[in-house]
């Protein structure tokens, strides 16, 4: 179908979505208990809401839309808190983290919803392997060509997001060596990684989009699996490289970061994206650098796409927390700042899952922790 015309959305407003992985408690494996768990959520008043995701082991829930980091974060904690509820009811554990450390994915249901059946068919066994578990970020764009605009003036940051928010080292039982590995089961898709350069909604709209509709490839924005993507039917931009955070806590906050960086570039004091240089200078370095946040999370080295100058990605991190403050400031943020820069230097979720691991010689008992952390409980953060 055609792409619906973008629709405004008051700017730098947003909203998170959160996969959340669905757990038993009797050996700490993922479980299909999504259809139970909905059918039970169905029965009383949600905050924000819950939907199901592509294998029954899985569920997604969104927040509402905010305007300031302090009511997101009081409804996420009510999300959790409802969430926790309905899952001691079914005695299931609810958990973050971007990926199960030791699920596989031959395990898993597909959820029976048509769109869900029709990627199975699709892709293969790339579906059950999508068993993975990220955070999305939306934030609200009064016009398309701005959405444009931050779609890649935001190419920069990606790395920021992904090492703040990694916590998927372990797969199918060992550690993966990445801090977060669950991006690469997104990369497999043949429609992920970064969209294609255009500072027109106009330009995307019939340059692009019309094109890739007549190939038949797409039928809808949701056929893309862009790091960053717009969402012309909510009017915003949509940041989908996050692993989900161990808790709602993280989740708010790097939802906050996004909307300060938002900010401070619409204010447009740097470069636009192919002002200086040619349009792919501005991404050379861009699957490198996401590669070391991957990998090595926040020690990982990245390379600046205009200066070439490699930079620590927690020293770039810090420096940029700094320089956010006075949007943070404005914005009512300056607490989520402050939680970031403690992660920036304490260490990721992926850093916590390996000391858990370590400390509880299991897998199993690194997924109780990751329980644990997601009810609000602390007992297991330090030892």
């Amino acid at each position: 179908m055609p792409l619906e015309a973008f629709a405004p959305s008051t700017p730098l407003t947003f909203g998170v979505e959160l996969e959340l992985q669905l757990v038993s408690l009797s050996d700490f494996n993922l479980t299909a208990a999504s259809p139970d768990l909905l059918h039970l959520l169905a029965r009383k008043p949600f905050p924000g809401n819950v939907t199901p995701e592509i294998t029954e082991s899985m569920i997604e829930i969104n927040s509402s839309v905010h305007s300031s980091y302090a009511p997101l974060l009081a409804e996420l904690q009510q999300i959790r808190d409802t969430l926790v509820t309905a899952g001691d009811t079914l005695n299931i554990g609810i958990a973050g983290g971007g990926t199960h450390p030791f699920q596989h994915w031959s395990e898993q249901k597909i959820f029976a919803k048509p769109r869900f059946e029709h990627l199975s068919s699709l892709y293969g066994y790339l579906a059950k392997q999508f068993t993975v578990f990220g955070q999305h970020v939306h934030i609200g764009c009064g016009n398309g060509d701005n959405a444009m605009y931050l779609l890649h003036a935001l190419n920069r940051y990606i790395p920021h997001f992904i090492a703040l928010s990694s916590s998927s080292p372990f797969v199918q039982g060992h550690d993966s060596l990445f801090d977060s590995a669950r991006l690469n089961s997104v990369f497999a898709f043949p429609m992920s990684g970064r969209a294609p350069f255009t500072l027109s909604w106009s330009e995307f709209e019939s340059a692009y989009y019309a094109k890739m509709e007549r190939t038949g490839i797409v039928k809808s924005m949701k056929d893309f699996y862009w790091d960053l993507r717009p969402k012309p039917e909510y009017g915003t931009i949509e940041l989908r490289v996050c692993d989900t955070p161990l808790t709602v806590e993280r989740a708010a906050a790097l939802a906050a970061y996004l909307q300060a960086l938002c900010r401070d570039l619409l204010e447009r004091r740097e470069a636009a994206p192919g002002e200086d240089a040619p349009v792919e200078d501005d991404y050379l370095v861009y699957n490198y650098n996401r590669f070391q946040a991957c990998r090595f999370g926040l020690d990982g080295l990245i390379t600046h796409p205009k200066s070439y100058e490699n930079v620590s990605i927690r020293e770039d991190i810090l420096a940029t927390l700094e320089r956010m403050e006075p949007h943070a400031e404005a914005l009512g943020s300056l607490d989520a700042l402050r939680h970031l820069v403690m992660a920036a230097s304490d260490g990721s979720d992926a850093t916590l899952l390996r000391r858990q691991y370590e400390l509880q010689g299991s897998v199993e008992g690194m997924v109780h922790a990751a329980i644990n952390w997601f009810r609000g409980e602390r007992r297991f953060r330090r030892r």
